[in-house]
């Protein structure tokens, strides 16, 4: 299948504005990042209109329409929005700019349009049909293929305007290739799928297609002749647009517009209750004037609609009736809308209480019902979890509730002290082991300041103007004379403050008693040397007498000695 939109998944993550206006929930979230699921996309385009981050694109084809234009006969068909979103007076001025970047020819789809009226009103003089509802809207007839199927015995088994227009010009010039000019994401697969139309431009790529080319839009008054033979058919894109073109409309019906894709979904859904009613049905606000590709989505519809009236009475307050050609009475317009199924499960009242319950919601009271998710119900969030398009963490009060209680429990059960100051020094939370350190226990949080409380509260004020955060500062708390290691971490987005307060004050006092003893010991040991000192001099002193006496004793032995050795000789 081929893709239409394109997600840029770096831009993309933890949103869900896209999946919020999505009618009918075609967008999955994997990882946090938004993806179309293909099946059940019906193409309207809110998504690339909400996204804040403009991650949402729909897919260029105007690298393949450059290529169709180099070697082929190029015919465009241009939707009869075109004088809404561009700033001309006639189709010539579009024309012309086309021709000069390498189109064959281009005509207005309106043509298309104008036989498929013409189809219209011979199947509504039948009276076959109950209720009536037109096919020109891509959108809608793929949403009513794939969530209305008891609608789809209403829908006219007709070709679209641009089905139809191609039809024609490849019966009129069968080596041509058409390409389709509007302000739809959804005719891009219509036209795909169809095989007739050999590619599709926004009405955005065609601006890019001309700058690219250097070519100015002119503003030509002219008309071309065969243009007034079908120009009631140009009221296509504006609400009540398909009742305007009828030349008469057939009795016995309620002819009613209804436009935007959340009115259509109620009007599908009561369609069996209804009777005898002609449905108009839109996709886009304002009908396709309200394109997501238009180029002029600061102009209010009731603008847009005045423009598209004013090129239909072509200027001169005449609307021409519409005449039907031989070759465009010849063509076969049948279309058989089929019901579109796709795979997905249909849980249990169990399986969808067990991803409730996980979502913390165990009673009917704990739904909600907000939508944060994009969900409108959490019923409806708890079967997409089920077929595996949503987690059950994009539930924001789940997830709020949760960071709440995880973060009262760990700053509720954290052996240190903390502490939650605002921009002025106020304290707004805190939890016991803090009260404990600063010696107060009965206190408002947002009635006292932590410049107050703490003898060194400059280090808040320096992390607060300085915007910087002090780290492992020890500091004495006087109050309770205890002593603290404090971290101040200040959060510049919520100009906030949080400090953490290790308690030291045992390693405090252990390292004093371990410092006093240190300085006993020395003087113990002081003591000790000064003591061995006078020993050590006492008993050198008794030695040196000790000494002095030997020698005499020694001496005089010697002396005694050598008087016997003489009186021997003699």
């Amino acid at each position: 299948m081929a893709n239409f939109l394109e997600f840029k998944e770096a831009k993309c993550k933890n949103c869900y504005k896209c999946l919020k206006s999505c009618p009918v929930k075609a967008i999955k979230i994997e990882e946090n990042q938004a993806k179309i699921i293909e099946d059940r996309c019906i193409l309207c385009g809110n998504c690339t209109l909400v996204c804040p981050q403009n991650a949402k694109s729909v897919h260029s084809e105007l690298d393949n329409v450059e290529n169709l234009l180099k070697n082929n006969k190029v015919i465009a068909t241009i939707a009869p929005s075109f004088i809404s979103s561009f700033e001309i007076k006639s189709f010539e001025s579009l024309r012309k700019a086309l021709m000069k970047c390498g189109f064959y020819s281009a005509e207005e789809t309106a043509r298309g349009a104008s036989i498929v009226v013409d189809e219209y009103e011979k199947i509504l003089k039948t009276k076959k049909y109950k209720n009536f509802i037109t096919s020109c809207c891509p959108a809608i007839n793929r949403m009513i293929s794939l969530y209305y199927p008891d609608a789809l015995e209403y829908l006219a088994p007709v070709d679209s305007p641009v089905i139809a227009h191609a039809k024609v010009i490849k019966k009129e010039n069968p080596d041509a290739k058409v390409v389709f000019v509007g302000p739809c994401i959804a005719k891009k697969r219509e036209c795909y799928e169809s095989g007739l139309v050999d590619g599709v431009l926004t009405f955005e790529e065609l601006m890019e297609l001309l700058t690219k080319n250097n070519i100015t839009l002119e503003n030509e008054d002219e008309v071309l002749p065969d243009e007034i033979g079908w120009n009631k058919a140009r009221f296509f894109p504006i609400s009540r647009g398909v009742i305007k073109s009828f030349n008469e409309l057939a009795d016995g019906y309620e002819y009613i517009a209804v436009d935007g894709v959340e009115n259509s979904q109620k009007a599908l859904a009561e369609i069996g209750k209804m009777e005898n009613v002609f449905l108009e049905i839109n996709a886009c606000q304002g009908s396709c004037v309200g394109g997501p590709c238009a180029l002029n989505k600061d102009n209010s519809a009731i603008f847009s609609n005045t423009k598209i009236r004013k090129y239909v009475s072509n200027n001169d307050g005449v609307i021409k009736l519409k005449r039907i050609s031989d070759v465009e009475a010849d063509i076969n317009l049948s279309h058989v809308h089929e019901n579109l199924t796709y795979e997905e499960k249909e849980p249990t009242e169990e399986e969808i209480k067990e991803v409730l319950n996980k979502m913390g919601k165990f009673t009917e009271d704990d739904e909600l019902n907000c939508g944060a998710c994009g969900y409108n119900t959490c019923r409806q969030k708890a079967w997409a979890v089920i077929n595996g398009y949503a987690d059950a963490e994009m539930c924001l009060p789940y997830m709020r509730d949760r960071a709440e209680n995880m973060s009262y429990e760990i700053i509720r059960n954290s052996p240190n002290g903390i502490i939650v100051v605002d921009d002025q020094y106020r304290i707004i939370d805190i939890n016991a082991k803090a009260k404990m350190l600063i010696g107060l226990n009965n206190f408002k949080p947002k009635e006292v300041s932590v410049l107050e409380l703490l003898d060194e509260s400059e280090d808040f004020v320096i992390a607060l103007t300085e915007n910087k955060n002090i780290i492992r500062k020890q500091i004495k708390i006087s109050r309770t004379n205890s002593y603290v290691e404090l971290s101040i971490n200040h959060i510049k987005n919520h100009n906030m403050m949080f400090a953490i307060m290790k308690d030291i004050t045992e390693k405090v006092n252990y390292d004093d008693e371990i410092n006093k003893l240190k300085l006993e010991t020395l003087a113990m040991a002081d003591d000790v040397i000064k003591k061995q000192m006078r020993v050590a001099h006492e008993i050198a002193s008794l030695l040196g007498e000790t000494t002095a006496e030997t020698k005499i004793a020694l001496v005089n032995l010697k002396k005694t000695l050598k008087d016997d050795e003489k009186k021997g000789d003699e």
